[in-house]
């Protein structure tokens, strides 16, 4: 079938292609109100006058961590894994279990969340689709008396983290009992889209109608909440049961499209909701991240000499996801593949599965974040030494293609993993990172910021912070130098994150707060400002004496 051009997605362009040309009067009044909004402690030389970047340009030492990464943890709802705890919790304690979560991954240094909003065809928010979800109240169906998925939209950007909201496609229930469904559930009213396997309730993937339902339940939230990525687990055709048959040959024979291999039938239909999902986001909202965390192995070389060095089980053809292809084909904006296994191990090796990734991924423009299996620290084995985890991130700095890692999950991270997880900040997660920029999803980096006042006090440097007249940032990033302003710092230290000190959520009210800690000497701060897709704008600096 036709694929879609992903050249007609608008691409990112220049700030400075934007200006508007301005009448003398025009520029006369900007100029006053640029007067009236900063008064800089110590004036910038003239433009003319203000020296340009070294000659070759420069970069941070080769020992830098780098300054964009995808940092991240899985909060998982089914069964209660993550948030909430335990069903039936009022809503002041979930909000109040969500907040410790974020609080924790703020410490940790991440930078995004993704977390599970459509567990079992059900919804963290009120949906006109699908019943709200058991695992809040105990009862499908019944409201919680809030909003959930707003609420953590809402305090996930407080703190400046991404959030993605985590949806499972085809899974219906952790049971068999299609009488345990809400009366009005979709299941029940259409039984003909259900199978039954391995003692729980899916959609059926071949039915046309089940893909055109489950694609318009997840797109409400993706039109009504603040999403910076949709996401979808591993989870498409289910995996493999004692050794039982998948109960869709009525459907291939309905439903088959001339394919004669029910096999290579059921890879396309996984195919084409992934295709028409990615459609579908990025035709209602071009900025949200479409990605999917897949099983770590697609496929062995002895299957295919495509494949892994490997020997464990294929998502090609134990659950029919054919990930490679969703990454050459550009259907997804990143990939998350889950390589839930130790460095050395025979049977799929990280230090194999990371290179091969890499390589997939490679000329491609689908970004790269690596699933970790937090869950697994302080298992018997490699598992046992804290410093599994932080081994996995030094692999992962050799092979560029790299751009992050995913923690399963929320609750590891807080509990058997803290110690792998405590190694792992120490070693690479000292400083803040941004957000890896996706180019072709458009945006564009936003007017240079005005840094209005900055009062030393007990807590730090307090700096007031508002965005160009021109501009709505997202927020603000800031660094900090010692001693009095210098060119090399402006040009090549903003390169080096172990000089960014943070970073803030842009104010609606138009002035943002940010405290810097003070060490009582000269610092010179400089402040740029972030569209909500990590465009960097141009430094203003602020010299503190």
């Amino acid at each position: 079938m036709a694929r879609p051009d992903r050249t007609e997605r608008p691409s990112p362009r220049d700030a400075d292609a934007a200006r508007i040309p301005r009448s003398p009067r025009t520029a006369a009044l900007c100029g006053t109100l640029a007067a009236l909004l900063a008064v800089p402690l110590l004036a910038a030389p003239p433009a003319s006058a203000a020296p340009g970047p070294p000659e070759g340009g420069c970069a941070p030492g080769a020992d830098a961590p780098p300054k964009r990464q995808m940092r991240a943890e899985w909060i998982a709802s089914v069964v209660n894994i993550d948030w909430p705890s335990e069903q039936g919790l009022s809503p002041d304690e979930q909000r109040r279990e969500l907040d410790a979560l974020y609080d924790r991954a703020q410490a940790d240094g991440l930078n995004a969340v993704f977390v599970q909003i459509r567990p079992t065809a059900d919804a963290f928010w009120p949906s006109p689709h699908e019943p709200w979800s058991e695992w809040l109240t105990g009862e499908q169906g019944r409201d919680p008396g809030y909003d959930p998925l707003a609420y953590a939209v809402e305090e996930a950007h407080e703190r400046n983290l991404e959030f993605h909201g985590w949806f499972n496609p085809y899974r219906v229930a952790m049971h068999d009992d299609p009488e345990r469904l809400t009366g009005d559930h979709p299941a029940r009213e259409n039984p003909d889209w259900v199978f039954s396997y391995g003692g729980r309730l899916y959609y059926d993937p071949g039915v046309p109608e089940v893909r055109e339902f489950v694609v318009e339940a997840m797109m409400d939230a993706v039109e009504n909440y603040d999403l910076d990525g949709v996401h979808f687990d591993d989870y498409f055709y289910p995996y493999p049961s004692g050794g039982q048959e998948l109960p869709d040959a009525d459907t291939f024979a309905e439903h088959g499209r001339g394919f004669d291999d029910i096999e290579d039938w059921r890879r396309d239909n996984v195919d084409l909701l992934v295709e028409e999902m990615d459609e579908a986001v990025h035709a209602a909202k071009p900025h949200v991240k479409f990605g999917i965390s897949p099983f770590g192995i697609w496929r062995n070389a002895s299957s295919d000499p495509e494949g892994s060095d490997t020997s464990g089980f294929e998502s090609y053809s134990g659950i029919y996801a054919d990930s490679r292809t969703w990454v050459r084909e550009g259907w997804v904006d990143y990939i998350n593949p889950q390589v839930y296994w130790e460095i050395g191990l025979p049977v799929a090796d990280y230090a194999v599965l990371v290179p091969w990734w890499a390589e997939t991924v490679e000329g491609t423009g689908v970004h790269l974040y690596i699933g970790q299996a937090a869950y697994k620290a302080g298992n018997d084995g490699a598992w046992s030494d804290p410093r599994e985890l932080s081994r996995h991130l030094d692999l992962n700095r050799e092979h560029p293609e790299v751009l992050g890692d995913v923690y399963f999950s929320a609750t590891s991270l807080r509990t058997n993993a803290r110690a792998a997880m405590d190694r792992a900040v120490e070693d690479h997660y000292g400083n803040p990172a941004l957000v890896p920029v996706k180019d072709d999803l458009g945006g564009r980096a936003p007017w240079r910021p005005h840094v209005v006042d900055a009062e030393t006090g007990g807590d730090g440097t307090e700096l007031r912070i508002r965005p160009h007249w021109h501009s709505s940032p997202a927020y603000y990033a800031v660094y900090g130098f010692d001693g009095k302003p210098n060119p090399h710092d402006r040009w090549c230290g903003l390169k080096d994150p172990r000089n960014m000190i943070g970073t803030v959520r842009a104010s609606g009210d138009g002035e943002t707060v940010f405290t810097a800690p003070d060490d009582g000497g000269d610092r010179t701060y400089y402040v740029t400002a972030l569209d909500r897709l990590h465009h960097e704008s141009r430094p203003a600096l602020r010299y503190v004496h």
